[in-house]
């Protein structure tokens, strides 16, 4: 049984990021740039079911610059068995429609039984392309998993809403997207950076998929948050009261 993780390379989380002086996106030139954490889950939870003898291999696959082989190479280090690249050019925008599409395209190329992926990505939380790719495969989906239990030609999948937890049973082949609790990460050791080197990584371009990769919409502008306004002392409750019921108008 295979399972196909996608993956995304982005700005890493530890980063302040800045946006370009002319307003059209965030700077990213010589910034350090690592997997989407939402991915990193989605792998280790694949590489679990794995090692839990429920999957026969694992396939990283990524969308975007020649720097994502980076990424795939870190996601077999975490124990995917290869990885797949859909290479496109430093001018190109991928946005979650056409990266759905392509992760469609290899999906029937590879025929897996479930895809994993993260819920969204930190750099532009749009929380689109797990959606958009079941509805193009036409395949149930279980959306902000925080468990994953694969058995008896199913998978069962407890997922986090607002009011609690709900639990879906799904029938194969399926799309999981993962939340946060799902599971934490292993450290990537050496001798596995090591070994995934060897490993085998495709590249194939959009065009080879019979895949458009151009642009729905359009970022018109991309600018910081307002800064955060000074606080003001008050001397009493009765104060603070007022200030609230009259000024902010939250009482």
């Amino acid at each position: 049984m295979k399972v196909l993780v996608p993956v995304k390379r982005v700005v890493d989380y530890n980063v302040k990021v800045r946006v370009k002086s002319d307003g059209t996106g965030v700077d990213i030139a010589n910034v350090k740039m690592s997997m989407n954490p939402f991915d990193e889950i989605a792998v280790e939870e694949a590489v679990r079911l794995k090692e839990g003898g429920k999957v026969t291999e694992v396939i990283a696959v990524s969308a975007g610059v020649t720097q994502c082989q980076e990424t795939l190479r870190t996601a077999m280090a975490i124990g995917a068995d290869r990885g797949i690249l859909a290479e496109v050019g430093a001018d190109v925008e991928l946005q979650p429609l056409a990266v759905a599409k392509i992760l469609k395209a290899l999906a029937e190329k590879e025929q897996p039984q479930l895809i994993i992926l993260g819920k969204q990505a930190i750099d532009d939380d749009c929380n689109q392309t797990g959606q958009m790719l079941a509805a193009l495969l036409g395949w149930p989906q279980a959306t902000f998993a925080s468990k994953v239990v694969l058995e008896d030609g199913k998978v069962t999948v407890t997922r986090e809403v607002d009011g609690g937890l709900e639990t879906l049973a799904l029938s194969l082949p399926a799309i999981i997207t993962t939340d946060l609790r799902l599971n934490e990460p292993r450290y990537v050791t050496l001798p596995n950076i090591m070994k995934a080197k060897k490993k085998q990584l495709d590249i194939v371009k959009p065009d080879e998929l019979g895949v458009d990769v151009a642009p729905r919409v359009k970022t018109l502008k991309v600018a910081e948050p307002p800064k955060r306004s000074a606080g003001v002392k008050v001397p009493d409750v009765a104060t603070l009261v007022a200030k609230l019921k009259n000024e902010a108008k939250v009482i």
